[in-house]
């Protein structure tokens, strides 16, 4: 769909209709916007919404400190094991679309919601 305008009325008609239209997620350094659209896509896979890779694109370890955050709130019980997989990391654009392509989604995800209603 490169070069195709598509016009919604809000912030969150805007994600729900990414998250249709794609095949996966890539973060690149970024900062807000970034990380809210980042961490949405994790949740919705979290959640059962979708079963789609989302990929950091660790360029010059801009994401490891927010990979170290994650493994806290794992290793704190705040982030389940299987949930840690969640995120697909590489600091090379080819090695992470690899990862990307053999992305096996963690078993026992259970769908909460429907795309639809997010």
């Amino acid at each position: 769909m490169y070069g195709e305008l598509i016009t919604v009325k809000t912030m969150h008609e805007r994600k729900a209709k990414m998250a249709r239209l794609s095949d996966g997620f890539i973060a690149m350094p970024g900062g807000f916007g970034t990380l809210d659209e980042l961490f949405e896509s994790i949740t919705w896979g979290q959640l059962g919404i979708h079963s789609k890779p989302v990929g950091l694109l660790n360029v010059n370890n801009y994401f490891s400190p927010l990979l170290q955050w994650v493994d806290l709130a794992l290793a704190e019980g705040f982030v389940r094991p299987h949930h840690r997989s969640l995120i697909v990391t590489a600091d090379e654009p080819a090695a992470l679309i690899e990862k990307m392509m053999a992305y096996d989604p963690p078993a026992g995800l259970v769908q909460w919601l429907d795309l639809d209603e997010a």
